[in-house]
């Protein structure tokens, strides 16, 4: 039974207003559904639901209204947009999509989100102490997060990261919980090619079988990539929130060459692509930097679109990172991702290269186009020149 402090019973009941009293339904639910027996403070809400292709007119008008009055009682950052409001006129985006994703991000920024629109706020932010709980609603955010970061998250849903940044709280269930964390089965990693594309298809297959909680043995030392790449295949297949790298008790599986074939098989349905996407998780600036050395003295082939968080902007013009990726022929775009992106018109794109397991997904799924799907490595070496 869920029990609430004398502040909260108030607020549900509407003393405090309808929007606040909304947002304690929808967190009592969830809170009554999953078992908890209390809601207990956050310090930091990351919302999804901010693409127009995600929410849609009913999203738009619902914000517009929330907008009206709420205010956002933690720390929030927002995941990414549609496009990139300083080059969007190029890409001959309809008028109505334009004006609607204006009107989302005018209703974000009202009720005090921080402009971030990053699906990696892990990457641009203070990160706070191991421990805090967190709300994150990005499913690469809030499985780095608990991972990565020690932070304690669920795998939230928009309403309920929004219903946890409106009122600081969340209810306390599952992730929270130090016995939720423990994981109940172990992957054991036999693949011993290992690069981002191959990471990203571990973490599907992880996304896939697991629980909350996986362990895995046998992937060695992840660099930042390899890490976001596992983090977004691992929240895109399916509920597992959190790993460790390292074996544990309960079932073991393998994840061999067999099962990284089968993943591929399954999200690489093209040899080819007409245009290239990186950044699905956003490149941070890290993977910046190690592309602009990738791409000395080489151009690519074809339409390449990167993409990052506006946060890194200066610092990657200020280093020379972007001069480089420009002169490669490459079109740097902020506030945006490769998944559900209106860019990529299938009525003009038959496939799309990517070595995102995430993007692959959506492409397929959502944009309705085929996918090459193949390492960064590999991209570099086949379609620059």
């Amino acid at each position: 039974m869920l029990e609430l402090t004398k502040e909260e019973e108030d607020a549900l009941d509407g003393k405090h207003g309808e929007t606040l009293a909304l947002a304690y339904r929808v967190l009592v639910a969830i809170g009554e559904a999953s078992g908890s027996d209390k809601l207990i403070p956050i310090e930091w809400a990351h919302l999804s639901g901010v693409n127009y292709n995600t929410i849609g007119d009913a999203g738009v008008d619902f914000l517009s209204h929330l907008s009206s009055d709420a205010k956002f009682k933690v720390k929030t950052t927002v995941n990414p947009m549609g496009f990139d409001f300083d080059n969007v006129a190029k890409y001959g985006l309809d008028d109505e999509f334009i004006k609607k994703q204006a009107s989302i991000k005018k209703s974000y920024e009202k009720m005090g989100a921080i402009s971030s629109f990053s699906c990696i706020p892990y990457e641009i932010f203070n990160v706070p102490k191991r421990g805090t709980h967190v709300s994150f609603a990005e499913s690469n955010a809030a499985i780095y997060a608990n991972s990565i970061s020690g932070l304690r998250t669920n795998k939230e849903g928009a309403f309920s990261a929004l219903a946890s940044a409106l009122t600081g709280k969340s209810p306390c269930s599952d992730l929270r919980d130090e016995q939720n964390r423990k994981p109940d089965l172990t992957i054991r990693m036999k693949v011993e090619a290992k690069d981002e594309l191959t990471y990203g298809m571990l973490g599907y297959f992880a996304g896939k079988v697991a629980g909350n909680s996986v362990a895995i043995s046998g992937a060695g030392r992840l660099d930042k990539r390899s890490c976001k790449s596992l983090c977004a295949g691992m929240g895109t297949s399916g509920r597992c929130g959190m790993f460790t790298l390292e074996e544990g008790e309960g079932e073991k599986i393998d994840f061999d060459q067999k099962e990284l074939q089968n993943i591929h098989d399954e999200l690489n349905t093209s040899e080819h692509g007409d245009v290239i996407t990186l950044g699905s998780p956003q490149l941070g600036l890290e993977e910046i930097r190690d592309l602009s050395g990738m791409l000395k003295g080489r151009s690519f082939t074809k339409q390449c679109m990167i993409f990052c968080p506006r946060a890194i902007k200066d610092q990657i013009r200020n280093l020379g990172y972007a001069n480089e990726i420009e002169r490669a022929g490459g079109e740097i775009l902020y506030d945006c991702c490769t998944c559900l992106s209106p860019l990529i018109d299938k009525d003009e794109v038959d496939s799309v290269t990517t070595n995102s397991v995430k993007g692959a997904y959506y492409l397929r799924t959502s944009n309705e186009v085929d996918v090459n799907l193949k390492s960064l490595k590999r991209i570099i070496n086949e379609e620059t020149k």
